[in-house]
C-alpha cells in the first residue's frame, strides 16, 4: 500500500546582510528596524508557515582587519526580537539561534521558557557552538573549545536545560482568591546538575511553559554533529538541498535514530533554500544570474577567495585568472569570525579543485566564485518551484525547507502569494493552522511532564 503524501514543512529565514542577500537593491529595507522583521513574521504567518528563524552573529566578523562588507551591519539580540514578534504574531514559531559554548543553562532555560509563555507554545531553540577564540574575547571565557568538547559541553548544556524545563510538573502551584491563599509545592523547581562541565543547583522560577520545552533544533553537519541531532533535537537544518545529497543525508540522519530510542518522525530534515521566482522559468533563469552578479561584486568574490587562500589578494584582478600560489595553511586565519573558512579542511586541496574548474571551464575569479560558493536552490515560475518542493519532500530528501530570501523583508512576499497556494492545491499544505504550538505544526507529539514525547512515553 502506498503512503499518503507527506505534507510539506515550510519556515522562512530573516537573512540579514550576508552573502544571499542584496542590500545594494533598491527594494531591500533596513536589517535592524523591527518594522522590517514585523513585515518577513507577518507574510510567513499569513503563508501559514511553521516558523521564522533568526541566526545569530555574537562579533562582527572581520577580514583584513575591516568588517567583512557582505556581513551584518548589527544586530538585535535574538530574545528581545522574537518576544516583540510574539505580540504581532498569533500561530507562527518562533525559532532563534542561542550559543551553548558562552552562555549558561540556566540563563538560557529561564529566557526560553518565558519565550514559550509569552508566545503561547511557539518557542524553539537553534542549539549551536562556537569555535573560535575571536568571538570569545566578547565574553569571561575567551578562547574555544576543540570540536569534540564543544559538542561534549553542548550535550551537558541540553541537558542541564531540560532538568530546568521539566522541575515544573506543571501542578505545582494552588490558589484559592477566596481564602486568598496561594499555596505551591515547595519542591517546585528544584534542579541539581553537575557534570565536567557544569555545577548548579538551586529552584528553577520559570513554571512549566506550554510545550514544556521549546523546539530543538541543530545544525551541524560533521559526524558529532548529525550524532548530537539525533540523540536530541527535534529537528535539524541542512544544506543538502538537492535530490541526491539531500536523500543521502536524510537516510544517514535518520537511521541514526534508532540506537537513541527514537522513531523517524521524531526528527525532521530541513534544508535552508534560497529561490528565485518569476513568471516563466526562462525569466527566473535570466533574473537568477542577475541575482548571483549583485551577491558576488568584485570585491566580495576577492573576499571571499582571500578566506580559501589565508592571504591578501586585494592586488589581483576579480575578472582576471585564478591565483597560481597555494593558500597558507594554519589556524591563524585572514578572516575572523566566519564559520564559513573552517569549510575547508584542506584548503590546498580545494584550491586544486577551484584552479581545474577555472581552468577547464575559463573563469575568472569572480566567475569562480560564482559557480563555487552558492546557488539559487529554487528558480522557477511558482508552478516549477512548487512541484520540485513536493517532489524532494515525497522522495525522502527532506520534510520541507527553510526559505531564504535575497531581499528584506519583503523578498518572501510572491513567494507566499504564488508557490504556497499551489502547494495547497496539491494536498500537500496546510490552508489553516491545526494546532496553537509550534510542536503542533511541526507534527510532533506533545512533551509528557517527564519531558517525554507522549507517544513514547511508556
Amino acid at each position: 500500500m502506498s503512503r499518503p503524501p507527506k505534507q510539506v514543512h515550510l519556515a522562512a529565514h530573516f537573512p540579514g546582510v550576508n552573502n544571499t542577500t542584496v542590500w545594494s537593491d533598491p527594494k531591500a529595507g533596513s536589517q535592524i528596524e523591527f518594522s522590517s522583521f514585523a513585515h518577513l513574521a507577518g507574510t510567513a504567518e499569513r503563508a501559514k508557515f511553521d516558523f521564522l528563524f533568526l541566526a545569530e552573529g555574537l562579533r562582527l566578523r572581520e577580514q583584513n582587519g575591516r568588517i567583512y562588507d557582505l556581513d551584518v551591519v548589527g544586530r538585535p539580540d535574538t530574545f528581545t526580537v522574537l518576544a516583540a514578534l510574539a505580540a504581532v504574531t498569533e500561530h507562527l514559531g518562533l525559532a532563534g539561534t542561542i550559543n551553548s559554548t558562552f552562555n549558561e543553562p540556566y540563563e538560557v532555560a529561564r529566557q526560553f521558557a518565558s519565550l514559550d509563555h509569552l508566545s503561547g507554545g511557539r518557542a524553539a531553540w537553534n542549539v549551536v557552538t562556537s569555535w573560535d577564540a575571536f568571538t570569545g574575547e566578547n565574553f569571561r571565557r575567551g578562547g574555544f573549545l576543540p570540536q569534540d568538547q564543544r559538542y561534549q559541553r553542548a550535550r551537558a548544556f541540553l541537558h542541564a536545560t531540560w532538568q530546568l524545563f521539566d522541575s515544573w510538573r506543571g501542578d505545582e502551584i494552588a490558589a484559592d482568591k477566596e481564602s486568598g491563599l496561594f499555596l505551591a509545592d515547595p519542591r517546585a523547581g528544584t534542579f541539581q546538575y553537575r557534570d565536567a562541565h557544569f555545577d548548579i543547583a538551586g529552584q528553577f522560577d520559570v513554571p512549566r511553559s506550554p510545550q514544556g520545552r521549546p523546539v530543538i533544533f541543530q545544525a551541524g553537519d560533521s559526524d558529532e554533529g548529525r550524532e548530537f541531532a539525533a540523540s536530541a533535537a527535534d529537528a535539524i537544518f541542512s544544506r543538502h538541498g538537492t535530490l541526491t545529497a539531500g536523500q543521502a543525508f536524510y537516510a544517514d540522519v535518520k537511521g541514526r535514530l534508532g540506537r537513541h530510542g527514537r522513531t523517524p518522525d521524531q526528527l525532521l530534515i530541513l534544508p535552508a533554500a534560497t529561490f528565485v521566482l518569476a513568471d516563466t522559468d526562462s525569466d527566473a533563469a535570466e533574473l537568477a544570474h542577475q541575482v548571483r552578479l549583485q551577491q558576488v561584486s568584485g570585491a566580495t568574490a576577492i573576499a571571499f577567495l582571500e578566506q580559501l587562500w589565508n592571504r591578501d589578494l586585494s592586488g589581483y584582478d576579480p575578472d582576471g585568472p585564478i591565483p597560481d600560489v597555494d593558500p597558507v595553511a594554519g589556524e591563524h586565519t585572514i578572516a575572523r569570525g566566519r564559520a564559513s573558512v573552517r569549510m575547508y579542511r584542506d584548503p590546498v586541496a580545494t584550491a586544486r579543485e577551484w584552479r581545474a574548474k577555472a581552468e577547464a571551464e575559463n573563469l575568472s575569479i569572480r566567475e569562480l566564485i560564482i559557480a563555487v560558493t552558492g546557488r539559487q536552490s529554487f528558480i522557477g515560475s511558482p508552478a516549477s518551484i512548487a512541484q520540485e518542493i513536493n517532489e524532494l519532500v515525497q522522495a525522502d530528501a527532506a520534510d520541507g525547507f527553510i526559505l531564504v530570501p535575497h531581499i528584506t523583508p519583503g523578498g518572501l512576499d510572491d513567494f507566499a502569494d504564488k508557490v504556497v497556494p499551489l502547494l495547497q492545491e496539491r494536498g500537500v499544505f496546510r490552508t489553516e493552522y491545526e494546532g496553537s504550538t509550534l510542536r503542533d505544526h511541526l507534527g510532533l507529539a506533545p512533551l509528557t511532564r517527564a519531558g517525554l514525547p507522549r507517544r513514547a512515553a511508556s
